[in-house]
């Protein structure tokens, strides 16, 4: 015996990746990855040497001992003690903070001042539209009045 499937699922699922919101969402992962190449490189070339002429260019090698004797084995793995590897911690919140600062002042800001150029054209253009209402009621009144008026002439006059 086979099993329909039920064409309202996967009409419903069809409908579920064609929304705007699922779309959006794969574009700014592709582009966050490749984002992720040029804060890298950013934090590579200029924030890790300025680092660097202060202490060592690697953020991951600072780091503080908990509980002495900290031995570390040459793959990078703590043999004794407890250490405490704050370099890398300070490294990825530096990256945080470099990829919201661009992220913020070379997307966000110009895209909002944008939207509100085009907010304001739109009012404008919704004001200018009212103000030819006003005046076309305004016209279509007085025509009104005048044909009243004439009306209420041509009554007395007997006609």
């Amino acid at each position: 015996m086979s099993e329909k499937k039920d064409p309202g699922v996967w009409q419903g699922f069809k409908a579920f990746l064609m929304r705007g919101n699922v779309v959006d969402l794969a574009v700014a992962v592709v582009i966050g990855a490749a984002f992720t190449n040029i804060v890298n490189s950013v934090v590579k070339g200029i924030i890790n040497p300025i680092v660097g002429a202060i202490g060592t260019k690697n953020l991951d090698s600072y780091s503080s001992c908990l509980k002495e004797p900290c031995k570390v084995a040459a793959d990078g793995t703590v043999t004794s003690g407890i250490q405490i590897m704050w370099g890398s911690v300070l490294g990825a919140t530096l990256s945080f903070v470099i990829t919201a600062a661009v992220v913020y002042f070379l997307m966000v800001l110009p895209m909002a001042k944008y939207l509100a150029r085009v907010e304001a054209r739109r009012k404008a253009r919704e004001g200018a539209h009212e103000v030819i209402e006003v005046t076309e009621l305004e016209v279509l009144k007085q025509i009104r009045d005048e044909l009243v008026a004439q009306r209420g002439a041509a009554g007395r006059d007997g006609r």
